[in-house]
């Protein structure tokens, strides 16, 4: 794709996007947002073939880089505009930036959630000064909701991504990135409706034009890459990327994209909870679904990335406590560590005391046991039971099975879907 140093609403025209306006932005959010750090990770290097830096923008007071954009858009209010009031539409991370800082400021801030969004974030809002009103099942129907709100009661509207003023807020992230780190070759940056990504890649482009751009999107909301690649894959379904989960990405930013972007990689369900588990496991960090989108497409793309500087945002962590322990436990299992074994046994006195035998054998931890007599294909006097267990790898797993195997046991692995 073409290089660009600027966002353009139509080509010939000025300029609505410039690294001017994204220095002008960080000089005004100077000292009211938390200036991230941009680390190196050397066990993420070594696992990727990558030397990868970490932007931790879950670091900032609301977990995520969207204060970045929010707060520039409320300081370039009007004072009446101010008195009045702004309401927006967002899955979680603007509307905690947008109350955060509007209620910092003295600005009434109202917040339209689809009801699918996580209960963390709805709190979250609330207890930042946000009123919240929850419409719609995804961001596109919370959006026309507040669309319709805005004109009822006379607010602004405050757009998460397609808005230039946001996207030079969002831009002080690559500003910084660049200032911290100027030997990055490449970045790898979440995209749902694309304002992160415009304000990033406008800003890198006049810092460094050679810089590699590659955009990362759920592959269940491939709604940008289809705009940008002419295909027709189907959107939607219950990502852990919620954050990047948009039907319609951004009119401006798509063309801004177009020109800035040299890829545009998707990441399945699967990438995307394995790097998750990967920054908390080793970088002791919380990140949300989105947020491990980057890390996931290196993973999944060595080519693009191998030997080269890149740098990764981790742009939020706003995630249910819940999701993540299941996220945890789901990566155990893919490893191999916990495991649910499936044993058809004859319902005979002992029968389960020679299967823990093996067991304790192999030094195979059991967790929990169920049995099923009565919804079971097998004669009256057999039984399935289901044993959850803990094993150090998947070798000793293996190991376990195939000495169950050799005593005669019809044994079966319980797979994730």
């Amino acid at each position: 794709m073409e290089n660009s140093t600027a966002l353009h609403q139509v080509a010939g025209e000025a300029p609505l996007l410039t690294i001017e306006d994204v220095r002008a932005a960080a000089d005004r959010l100077n000292g009211a947002i938390i200036r991230t750090p941009t680390l190196h990770s050397r066990t993420l290097s070594e696992i990727t073939g990558a030397n990868i830096w970490l932007k931790f923008e879950n670091q900032q007071f609301t977990a995520a880089y969207k204060e970045r954009g929010a707060l520039n858009a409320l300081l370039a209010l009007t004072e009446e505009q101010r008195q009045r009031g702004v309401i927006a539409a967002s899955a979680g991370n603007h509307s905690q930036g947008l109350s955060y800082h509007g209620t910092r400021l003295g600005v009434p801030v109202t917040i339209v959630m689809p009801r699918t969004t996580p209960h963390v974030k709805v709190m979250q809002t609330q207890s930042v000064g946000g009123k919240v009103v929850q419409e719609g099942e995804n961001f596109d129907q919370a959006y026309a909701h507040a669309r319709k709100l805005e004109k009822e009661l006379g607010l602004t509207f405050v757009h998460p991504f397609d808005d230039p003023t946001v996207a030079a807020g969002q831009g002080t992230v690559a500003l910084e990135m660049l200032e911290d780190v100027p030997e990055l070759d490449v970045l790898a940056i979440p995209i749902g409706g694309g304002g992160l990504a415009t304000g990033m890649g406008v800003t890198a482009r006049a810092i460094k034009p050679g810089i590699g751009l590659i955009g990362v999107e759920a592959e269940l909301f491939p709604s940008m890459y289809n705009r940008l690649k002419g295909t027709n894959l189907p959107c939607g379904g219950d990502t852990l990327a919620e954050g990047i989960a948009v039907f319609e990405p951004g009119q401006l930013t798509s063309v801004a994209l177009a020109d800035l972007l040299d890829d545009l990689v998707l990441v399945d369900e699967a990438s995307i909870e394995t790097a998750l588990a990967l920054l908390l496991q080793i970088e002791k960090t919380v990140v949300e679904g989105a947020g491990a989108a980057g890390l996931a497409a290196v993973m999944n793309n060595r080519e693009i990335f191998a030997g080269k500087n890149v740098g990764i945002i981790l742009s939020g962590g706003n995630i249910d406590t819940r999701l993540l322990a299941n996220v945890l436990l789901r990566d155990l299992a893919r490893q191999g560590r916990l495991a649910r074994l499936r044993i058809f046994l004859q319902d005979r006195p002992g029968s389960l005391y020679r299967v823990m035998h093996e067991f304790n054998a192999h030094n195979v931890n059991i967790i929990e046991i169920s049995h099923q007599r009565i919804f079971t294909h097998l004669p009256a006097k057999g039984l399935v039971t289901d044993i959850e267990c803990e094993a150090r790898d998947r070798e000793q797993l293996n190991a376990l099975i195939q000495a169950l195997r050799g005593k005669g046991y019809t044994v079966s692995q319980v797979e994730l879907d």
